[in-house]
């Protein structure tokens, strides 16, 4: 586990004082990078605005900041701290949109060039992914901080109710999930039955269809819990890779 505050930080990045610094220029969607002064203290983040995103055939409009909450939900649910602290803020600079705090990492130690013991370590964000049906798993979208803790960023694309995975991760395909694993994932399921207080958070991020679809994958997964092998009727693999 990471040593991070997260209900302390939470309500940094959700009231403190925001400030636009720059913008990634590398994605798809608009990409911001601001600082968050609360208390004397600045917190480095990434802002990614409704207004900003590309539209997608297959997915609604305006939708994908929203998912990045969700994502980070659904991480703190499982228990597995995947997802840096993510909120969706109304008073930014090009108008409501997610805010996830910065990671410090070393962006040339990606999944392709991470050592075969970090290789092992991810497990808990491939079991994620096959969750929250990921589309664009790359590898760059999983970091390492200076603690050695793994975090995964980037999470507009998920959560389609079609089966949509696309990963560079299919290192443990056919393996059993391990067991730590499926009782989480037991526990969350039980949680979306009662619409626990995070479920009806996830409400205000998701439709309906997509959170009963979220169950759906849960149940699939306990009934049989390997991680799959990549499909031969479509492409399994983002673009670009990294």
């Amino acid at each position: 586990m990471s040593s991070l505050d997260h209900k302390a930080l939470l309500k940094v990045l959700k009231s403190g004082s925001l400030q636009l610094e720059g913008e990634f220029v590398w994605g798809s969607n608009s990409t911001f990078y601001v600082t968050i002064n609360s208390d004397g203290q600045v917190w480095r983040a990434v802002y990614k605005p409704l207004r900003g995103e590309r539209p997608l055939w297959d997915f609604p409009p305006r939708t994908l900041a929203r998912r990045e909450v969700a994502a980070y939900l659904v991480s703190q649910a499982l228990g597995w701290e995947l997802v840096p602290p993510t909120v969706f803020r109304e008073d930014a600079p090009f108008g409501a949109g997610s805010i996830q705090l910065y990671i410090e990492h070393d962006p040339d130690y990606h999944f392709f060039a991470f050592t075969q013991r970090d290789r092992q370590r991810l497990r808990p964000v491939v079991a994620f992914d096959l969750v929250v049906n990921n589309a664009d798993r790359k590898a760059g979208h999983v970091l390492v901080d200076k603690d050695r803790h793994i975090w995964c960023i980037d999470h507009g694309i998920c959560f389609h109710v079609e089966e949509k995975l696309r990963t560079v991760l299919w290192d443990f395909a056919a393996e059993p999930i391990p067991a730590e694993l499926v009782n989480d994932l037991r526990r969350v399921r039980e949680e979306i039955e009662a619409e626990t207080d995070w479920v009806k958070q996830l409400q205000s991020y998701l439709s309906m269809a997509e959170i009963v679809a979220l169950q759906e994958r849960i149940e699939a997964i306990l009934r049989d819990p390997f991680f799959p092998s990549p499909p031969e009727d479509r492409r399994p693999f983002p673009w670009p890779p990294i």
